[in-house]
This record gives structure tokens, sequence and C-alpha cells, in this order.
């Protein structure tokens, strides 16, 4: 990156204090605050849009997953003693009701008090908990963490792993045998391979590298990588493709700007983390084209990002709040990688438009969805899938990446 094209020191220091005050004080001081469940353990499954907690309600892997990653990352690079004891929270819950004792691997979802309700093995909710062990480990050097991050990564590889076409079977039921409906949603097409799916092992496999370099490990991770340069990324369009049948042929039109967007940095995560120097170039190619056909064809006037262009060619323009949170990320990145000042300006836009319109000032946290004319939808705050991870793990990201780019500044 050329000096000439970053930002002055204030703009810079402006935007971070900025992001650590909405991560300290309303995303983590929300989960802190609204969502452990003192009677039960863990962490409540639902919050409704009037703030109300319902510790009655099932809780999802995923989410109770995602609050681990987060408390744990947060602790790791802020030290604050309340993040560790929110993440050992998350731990004990996580390590005592979700771990199947007898078939390993981690269930879909358990009632309240920890009785199993649906136990499938979907790769997704198994890659989350590799994802959210590795970093307790990280950030705590816990061995029992990494042992069984571990464990999951090679139930995967025995049950799920596609050695003939490629990645990996979905999902399985508790036993690791194969299902027929592989959907993580009633939204998702009827398709047994998924870029969803893969991404998020991506993720878990390059965190689990960083703690554990294992030979065996690093091949797979690189397979990923491959995998989405070769069929998932989509060169002519800067889109990544949604789904696939089992030889890796596209089945979907779709285009979700928050997955390219989120992909375009986690590709060079992982890149970078596995050390493929001579892959890299290629990796960062498919990046930038990724960010670039966002800033071009996802971002909204208001800067923030537009949700979707479904099966049927229809703009969806609600702005749901992970993709916002993503766009802060991968606009950054994009700047880092490039130099390009508008994705600097873009990573700034977005983040305006999440001070104005995502955010809770009220009742804390982000809204999940909102409308194009700015109004809120009256959604839950918490629920399977609204969790602290996305906009929590964005300002993590932003804040690191900030102060890279003041070192910079401040060497010119």
């Amino acid at each position: 990156m050329s000096t000439e094209t970053i930002p002055d020191v204030r703009r810079l220091r402006a935007l971070q204090a900025e992001v650590h005050e909405e991560l300290t004080e309303n995303i983590l001081k929300f989960w802190a605050t609204r969502t452990p469940d003192p009677v039960l353990g863990g962490f409540v499954g639902r919050v409704g849009p009037d703030g109300r907690p319902h510790p009655e309600a099932p809780r999802g892997a995923i989410l109770n997953a995602r609050i681990l990653w987060t408390f744990a990352a947060a602790y790791r690079q802020l030290g604050t003693p309340l993040y560790r004891e929110m993440a050992e929270h998350a731990y004990r819950y996580f390590v005592r009701h979700f771990v199947d004792a007898d078939h390993g691997g981690v269930y879909w979802l358990v009632a309240a008090d920890g009785r199993p309700l649906d136990t499938r093995k979907h790769v997704y909710a198994q890659s989350f908990a590799i994802y959210a062990l590795s970093e307790w480990h990280r950030a705590t050097g816990d061995e029992a963490a990494l042992a069984l991050a571990r464990a999951i990564y090679g139930l995967i590889e025995a049950h799920c792993a596609d050695r003939v076409h490629g990645g990996y079977v979905e999902a399985c039921d508790r036993a690791w045998r194969p299902l027929e409906d592989v959907r993580l949603s009633a939204k998702d097409a009827p398709e047994p391979r998924s870029m969803n799916t893969h991404l998020h092992v991506l993720e878990a496999y390059t965190n689990l590298y960083r703690v554990w370099p294992d030979a065996e490990l690093a091949v797979r991770l690189q397979a990923l990588i491959e995998l989405f340069l070769r069929a998932i990324y989509h060169p002519a369009t800067g889109h990544l493709i949604l789904f696939f049948d089992e030889r890796w042929r596209p089945r979907s039109r779709a285009v979700s700007f928050g997955h390219d967007i989120e992909t375009s940095w986690l590709l060079l995560e992982a890149v970078d983390v596995l050390g493929q120097a001579t892959l890299r170039p290629r990796v960062q190619q498919a990046s930038l084209h990724l960010a670039r056909a966002t800033l071009a064809e996802g971002r909204a006037p208001d800067g923030s990002l537009y949700y979707e262009i479904d099966e049927q060619g229809r703009l969806d323009t609600d702005r749901h709040w992970w993709p916002q949170a993503e766009a802060l990320v991968g606009f950054l990145n994009a700047y880092q990688e490039s130099g390009e000042v508008a994705f600097y300006e873009a990573a700034e836009g977005v983040w305006r438009y999440i001070r104005k319109r995502q955010r809770d000032t009220q009742g804390g946290e982000w809204f999940a969805r909102v409308r194009d004319d700015g109004t809120p939808y009256p959604d839950d705050k918490v629920d399977f899938w609204k969790g602290p991870y996305h906009n929590g793990r964005a300002c993590l990201e932003a804040i690191q990446r900030l102060r890279h780019l003041l070192e910079h500044a401040r060497s010119r």
C-alpha cells in the first residue's frame, strides 16, 4: 500500500475510538448483562424485540458457539476480566449440554435445561464448535478445549469429507449417517452442497490451524481454499455461487452480498494463516474481485449493504445486521490489500450507516433488519441465528486493522 493513500491520523483514530466504544459499551455490554441465565446456566435462547429475555426458549449450538467465540476473542484481544468470565460461562454450558458424549460432535438444538431436542450433526454447527473451542484455547491455553476441537475435526473428516469430488457432506444424523434433508433452514435450496457451510468450515479450520499446525489439517485447509477458487467463486461475476450438486455443478443464481464481502477477507486470512505464499496471489485477486463487485452492485446510496439478489433476480433492499458488519471488515481489508481509497471510504460509509440506523440506541445491540426507509423491523434481538459474532468480530477486526493503519500513518 502506498503511504500517500492512508487517511490522516485523526480520521483513523476517530473511527477506531467509535468502533471500540460500540464494541465495549453496546454490543458486549448487552450480551454480558441481558443474556446470561443465572438459573439454568449458559445464555438465553431468545430476547424479544422489546428486550425481554425468554430463558425458556430452546438453545442452538450455533448461537452458543458464537457467544463463546466472541467473548473469548474479546478477552484475548482486550484483556477485560469480565469477557473471560462470560466466555467461561459459555464454555461450561456448551461442553456440558451440546457435546454428544456417545457419538461425538455437538447437537443442533437443546432445551433450556440442556435436554437434546435436535441431535443431527450439521457440519455448519460442528464448524462453529471448532471455531469457538479453538478460540477459547487461544485465549486461555485450555488443553481440554483444544482436544475437543481436534476430536470434532476428526469426526468431520472421518464421516463427512467427500474424497471424490471435494468438500463435505453437509449433515448427518446423531450417529454420523448421512441425511436426506441437509438444509440449514427452510429458506435454503434443497441441494447437497452449499457455499455457506463450506465458508464456515474454512473459518473453523483456519482458527484451529493457528493453535494446532497439523500437517493433515494444512492439506484440508488448502483444499478448501482451492475449492473456493475453483468452484464457489465465480470469476466472471465476482460473486459466490450459493448451492451445488455433489459434483460442484452450480444450482443457484442468487447473490448474497454479505457472504461475498465476508469471504473476501476470510479467504485471505486462511491463506495467510496457512502460510501458502504461492497461493496468495490467486486468493488476493479473487478477494479484491469479490470486494469490487460488492462495492459496485451491493452498496446502497446511504453507504449500507443491500441483502441479496434472489433466485428470480429481485433485489432485496432490507439491511440485515450481519452484512453491514462484514462490509466494515471486508472493505477495510480490501483497502489494506489494494490501497484504493474508495474501499476505505466505503468502510467509513457503512460504519456511519450502522451508527445511524442499524444500532439500537435505546434497547442496545443492533436491529436484525432495517427497511429501505430506515425503520427497523420488530425482530427478536437474540434468536437461533442472531448472536454477537458478526458485529462483535467486525469491531475486533476493525480495531486491529485500524491500529496497523495508524502505525503506517505515523511512519510517513
